[in-house]
């Protein structure tokens, strides 16, 4: 594996940004240099030719005027879901019902869930992406396919097989012993094998029985180190439901509150409608509250809530959620992601975005030491940006006068084609799309 230099204008951030101006959030190399080798980031400082005598072997990149980012991260998406994009429906339980429901199914086919496997990390790679957090279908070889997929591109993944034992239809549902039993032996192959990692998913508590939430509360207790990765408070019609399926218990959060899968490992995807004591739960233990605004507005779902949580010190993420979600791109998702916000009357800066897709994911997923940053000792997880990839994003360049500007408009005006270069553990991957 030779050892590269990537050279262009480089961008990593140390802490969140506190506003649009806060300079010390982040590092800006005009003239930088990214040196990788074996797959982790040696290096990350001004170009200076001497870098080559330092490395004489090293192959030289040159991405100028590129900006140099860490890879993008992904904290909610449905792997199964490829097909299920762009379908129409009034609301959630229908959308779930007339498409997603009946899509899954098809993931019974281990040929064609390694088709769909292998398409979807493409996108991924296309669109900048190089980690996820990712839901597989209820069916073991789907599981088995994506990671199998994942592993040979060297790529970070969290996933998992959804536990569901009632309302779904029946080919698409397990038994509480059933999904406990597949998910323990899919986590035992599967974890820390690569830069694999596993995630107990119990879909959401609609389709599991308090049996099966036991069985997964099981599998957290043995398996402390794994992910948990569910839904919670998207629509309203689905917080009815909720209650009527677990009366007793205080709220949706609740639920999963009452069954242990609350924790620092925790993802918990939408948290629209949320109360107060939902609020103090999840900071009392360290949950993440996901935020998926283009499934939200899609589906019609609801507005984030983001100043509320952060008040509250929740944790929070962002993701696509394909194929509730209308995008694979982590810039058009927090393009949406600033209107959601308008027109709740809250702001979300070009950095705080930025932020919130690179190393504010990371921490999302406990994973900031590993990925979501330039530092050295890091993956070399990266992507590459143009900002003059589309004649009307040349054009408004030139009024450019800043980076929080260029950066606004890779987020307002990008997808895949301002995409000039993406990173596996060092390995240029969109190369190999085309």
């Amino acid at each position: 594996m030779t050892v590269k230099i990537l050279r262009g204008r480089v961008l990593t951030f140390i802490s969140e940004p506190t506003g649009p101006d806060d300079h010390a959030s982040y590092r800006y190399i005009e003239d930088g240099a990214v040196v990788v080798d074996a797959g982790k980031i040696v290096s990350a400082g001004p170009w200076n030719d001497a870098l080559k005598l330092v490395v004489p072997k090293a192959e030289v990149i040159d991405h100028r005027p590129g900006l140099i980012l860490p890879g993008f991260i992904d904290t909610h998406i449905h792997y199964p879901q490829m097909q299920v994009i762009g379908s129409y429906a009034k609301d959630l339980l229908e959308w779930l019902n007339t498409y997603t429901f009946v899509e899954e199914q098809r993931f019974a086919d281990p040929a064609h869930a390694q088709r769909i496997a292998s398409a979807f990390c493409d996108e991924l790679v296309r669109y900048g992406t190089t980690t996820a957090a990712v839901y597989c279908s209820v069916h073991p070889q789907s599981v088995d396919a994506f990671f199998t997929e994942a592993k040979k591109r060297d790529m970070r993944m969290i996933a998992g097989k959804v536990m569901m034992d009632r309302n779904a239809p029946e080919p698409l549902c397990d038994t509480p012993q059933r999904g406990y039993d597949e998910s323990r032996a899919l986590l035992e192959k599967w974890d820390g094998v690569g830069r694999l990692h596993y995630a107990i998913t119990p879909r959401f508590a609609l389709t599991s029985s308090p049996e099966q939430m036991e069985m997964a509360q099981d599998l957290a207790r043995q398996f402390p180190d794994a992910y948990i990765q569910t839904h919670v408070n998207e629509s309203l019609g689905e917080i009815e439901f909720a209650k009527e399926l677990y009366p007793n218990l205080p709220d949706y959060v609740g639920i999963y509150e009452h069954y242990g899968l609350l924790g620092p490992k925790t993802l918990l995807g939408h948290c629209i409608h949320m109360k107060d004591r939902e609020i103090v739960a999840l900071y009392e233990t360290g949950s993440v509250a996901v935020f998926c605004p283009t499934s939200n507005l899609f589906i019609g779902s609801g507005l984030f809530d983001r100043e509320r949580l952060m008040a509250g010190n929740v944790r929070i993420g962002v993701a696509t959620d394909v194929g509730g979600g209308t995008s694979y791109s982590m810039l058009r998702t927090l393009d949406e992601g600033y209107k959601v916000l308008q027109l709740r009357g809250q702001r979300l800066s070009p950095l705080e975005s930025v932020f919130m897709m690179t190393l504010g994911n990371a921490r999302a997923l406990s994973l900031e030491h590993t990925i979501g940053t330039l530092e050295p000792g890091a993956d070399a997880d990266i992507v590459v940006l143009d900002a003059r990839a589309l004649p009307h994003m040349t054009l408004k360049m030139e009024q450019v006068e800043s980076l929080s500007e260029e950066l606004f408009l890779l987020q307002t005006c990008g997808d895949d084609r301002v995409v000039m270069e993406t990173y596996v553990a060092g390995e240029a991957a969109k190369a190999r799309l085309n």
